[in-house]
């Protein structure tokens, strides 16, 4: 008989046994403590700096995509979560250099005064000396305490891009956007 049609609670009597001496798990577990994650995108290519990237942000909606809780919610480029907790951000950027000895930055810029002052807590860059129109992507990560989520917000930056280089949007799919996902309890 293959293993997979084995009934072993009902060949067991007794306490169900544990292994190394540890106790049986009988109540309180949750499937993990991830109950968000979101994804969400640039749809459309911006030249030059925006601090923060203000425009043309969806969540992503590509064949397959499954959003796990309720979900963020966006004004202007500014982001709210849906509950407290740990959140994990992971941001991704691609910028086309058309400019000689240029470099970019993107960061994740938070806050926990509703917005009187954002920090950037997580910074990459990308340089290129070429003009040929090549394209790069750069990510980072932050993870971030939201323990009041009237007040915890995040936005996406990107910074130092020459007025001739792009940052890369799309409709279609992710070129620059992040990934958050809720880890745990705060």
């Amino acid at each position: 008989m293959a293993l997979s049609k084995i009934d072993v609670a009902n060949m067991l009597t007794g306490a169900t046994p544990v292994a190394n001496g540890g106790t049986a798990l009988t109540s309180g577990f949750t499937n993990g403590a991830t109950t968000e994650v979101d994804q969400w995108r640039l749809t459309s290519t911006l030249t030059g700096t925006a601090s923060p990237i203000n425009a043309n942000w969806e969540r992503s909606d590509t064949t397959g995509y499954g959003k796990h809780g309720t979900g963020l919610t966006e004004s202007s480029g500014i982001f709210s979560f849906p509950s407290t907790g740990i959140y994990v951000i992971y941001a991704q950027m691609t910028v086309q250099f058309n400019e000689e000895d240029t470099s970019s930055m993107m960061s994740i810029a938070t806050t926990v005064n509703n917005g009187s002052s954002f920090g950037a807590q997580s910074t990459c860059i990308e340089a290129d000396k070429n003009t040929d129109g090549r394209r790069h992507a750069m990510s980072c990560m932050a993870v971030f305490d939201v323990t009041n989520v009237s007040t915890h917000k995040f936005r996406i930056d990107a910074q130092s891009v020459a007025s001739s280089n792009t940052v890369i949007g799309d409709s279609g799919e992710t070129y620059t956007g992040f990934t958050v996902f809720r880890i745990g309890d705060t």
